[in-house]
């Protein structure tokens, strides 16, 4: 796990590309890799690689980057983990007699699998991924984010060049990178508490989609590449019984959890006591060698938006043998840490469980650990958020047919009673229009609500746009392919693309790298996640039972009084510390942001502020902290 950065000069371009510059950039993500550190740059000043390495496998020099192969020919700078990099390695053992100069690197592998077969290498690899090549003999560099976008990839094309890195603050040391706001984005992020691929909520720099590669050639020409989506690796499980299912789910699941314990350092469990972290810890306790540790964070104090959970986590890891470490949080820490916090997200990630997912993260690393498996990603592919069964019936009562005339009486009554605003009505529209009516598993303000907020000026620019726009890419590639186009695997989809890469494993990536810790993902293995997804929705949904078929899987690995407890979400008792110090603290910002931008309308938010709207505020108080931060602050 890593942080990787570099610089492609076009070959029409004056620009030349040097250590310092490409070191500057590199040095800014120290707290991704803290062990070691790389610069290359080609002699013909044309292209350069940055590394800052964490070691997890191969600790030794022999496997420090940007790795070259035996001609120098290709160069390579990876972030990530190749969790099958054994087997590949045997695998080009048997092709190439060649010697290795590493042991069991990695990164090697990943290098010399590129030489083997080319860019349809990344097909081979089994994990978590951002990569860099550049193929000296070709010219070109390939850029290529993983399957379901665990690990970020920012790039940015602009002065002859192609800047590329881990972090967008790598891309911000170039002095010829514009720092202003994307407003498209902007008004993207008020939708989905953060901002859809390709777009960042910079102007000019972009992200790769999860799933992805980018190809430049040196004279700037680029193309990007969709190399894997779930529905060209699904086998409908139609005719399976309940009881195969089941046993399937479990058994790759075993081996998803038994790959991510591979590492040369010491690996831990982020355990909240619900079904997902218990069952990762559960699974790791019967593979790992050693005691396993699993870390929890808590709050001090009783609240009634969020209750701790800190006892069931006590029973799941006293049965398991873990070695148990938790932390209670008060107000006090999230005040300390949101300078921080901005400056690791990079691009606001209007998710408050940044807060926890960064003390968890500050617990574990103090505790001796490097690695630590999470549970993310079970709740999208088994229908495990309580809100989702209203989701999903609204979808059903959408997809009826001949309702279209009853829709349209059903939003004129709406308007002419008013409730225009409300968001029964925007789902009344959606449907009318014939769109699905879920829009993701993180929606913050629909349409209306929307243009509320905007400064008159965006108002007017806007009249005519929804966030529809980022989501019918998604859309036609589901109708497209899906084998089974029914509402929940629409939600799951949608999901896979947007909240998943975008907000929730951003979250995890950011803040756990922010004091040097490798997360890993077991319920996103990609032959997991293919797995989940062949499964019918009528399985998934048996009963009206969230995470039926999963919860049937996993029924004797840990407790029964777990799997069948009402769920709770990792949460932030937001709602009480706003009616604390929080809430004036949002104010003051709020104003001030209103004050110097074009942006938002702040009578609108001291409505918000008004009703007590905490959460929903919380992502207009984490733009307004990002651009004090990146753009008012920003030199030049």
């Amino acid at each position: 796990m890593c942080g990787i950065n570099g610089v492609l000069a076009f070959k029409n371009s004056s620009f030349k590309v040097t250590e310092p510059f490409v070191t500057k950039m590199r040095e800014t993500m120290v707290h991704r890799g803290p062990d070691g550190a790389g610069t290359w740059v080609s002699n013909d000043g044309r292209v350069g690689f940055g590394h800052r390495r964490l070691s997890i496998i191969d600790l030794t020099e022999n496997a420090a980057q940007p790795m070259t192969n035996h001609d120098r020919s290709l160069w390579v700078t990876f972030n990530g983990e190749i969790y099958n990099h054994s087997e590949i390695r045997k695998e080009l053992e048997g092709l190439s007699k060649r010697p290795w100069k590493s042991d069991h690197s990695d990164t090697e592998v990943v290098l010399r699998a590129f030489e083997m077969w080319g860019i349809e290498c990344i097909h081979k690899f089994r994990g978590m991924f951002a990569i860099a090549f550049w193929d000296e003999k070709k010219r070109a560099l390939y850029l290529v984010r993983d399957r379901i976008g665990i690990k970020p990839l920012y790039y940015s094309i602009h002065n002859g060049r192609i800047t590329f890195a881990s972090e967008i603050k790598a891309l911000l040391t170039d002095p010829d990178q514009k720092r202003a706001i994307n407003e498209e984005s902007f008004y993207h992020y008020l939708s989905f508490h953060a901002t859809p691929a390709p777009d960042t909520l910079f102007e000019g720099i972009k992200k790769l989609a999860g799933g992805t590669y980018l190809h430049i050639d040196e004279e700037g020409e680029f193309m990007t590449h969709r190399y894997w989506d779930v529905w060209d690796h699904t086998t409908p499980l139609t005719h399976a019984s309940e009881e195969e299912v089941a046993e399937r789910l479990l058994d790759e699941l075993k081996t998803s959890v038994r790959y991510r314990g591979v590492s040369d350092v010491p690996v831990g469990i982020f355990l909240s006591g619900g079904i997902d972290s218990s069952t990762n810890a559960a699974l790791f306790s019967k593979v790992s060698s050693s005691q396993i540790k699993t870390f929890s964070i808590g709050y001090q104090g009783n609240y009634d938006s969020y209750q701790n959970e800190l006892h069931f986590a006590r029973q799941m890891a006293d049965q398991i043998g873990a070695e148990y470490h938790e932390k209670k949080l008060v107000l006090d820490d999230l005040f300390d840490f949101l300078p921080k916090m901005i400056h690791l997200q990079d691009e606001p990630i209007a998710d408050p469980v940044c807060i926890p997912s960064y003390y968890v993260a500050k617990l574990a690393r103090d505790n001796g650990v490097t690695v630590c498996q999470v549970g993310e990603g079970s709740d999208e592919l088994f229908w495990g958020y309580p809100y989702w069964k209203s989701s999903l019936r609204l979808e059903q009562l959408g997809s009826i047919p001949l309702m279209g005339p009853l829709k349209k009486l059903g939003l004129a009554l709406a308007r002419m009673s008013g409730k225009e605003f409300s968001h029964k009505c925007e789902y009344l529209r959606r449907s009318y229009l014939g769109q699905p009516v879920f829009w993701g598993g993180a929606e913050a303000f629909h349409k209306v609500e929307i243009e509320r907020l905007l400064s008159p000026r965006l108002k007017k620019k806007f009249a005519n746009t929804t966030s529809w726009e980022a989501l019918s890419p998604i859309y036609k590639r589901f109708k497209e392919r899906a084998w089974e186009q029914s509402p929940l695997n629409w939600m799951s989809y949608l999901d896979l693309n947007l909240r998943l890469p975008e907000l929730l494993l951003m979250r995890v990536d950011k803040m756990s790298m922010g004091v040097s810790l490798e997360s890993r993902v077991p319920f996103l293995d990609h032959k997991f996640v293919e797995l989940a997804m062949s499964i019918p929705q009528k399985m998934k949904t048996k009963n009206g039972v969230l995470k039926s078929i999963l919860k049937k899987s996993v029924r004797g690995v840990i407790p029964d009084a777990l799997i069948d407890r009402k769920k709770q979400g990792f949460g932030v008792p937001i709602i009480e510390w706003f009616y604390d110090r929080l809430g004036a603290e949002m104010r003051r910002e709020l104003k001030s942001f209103c004050q110097e931008t074009d942006l938002l309308d702040f009578s609108a938010i001291e409505r918000l502020m008004s009703r007590g709207e905490g959460s929903r505020i919380w992502l207009l108080y984490n733009l307004a902290l990002w651009w004090k931060n990146f753009i008012k602050q920003s030199p030049g």
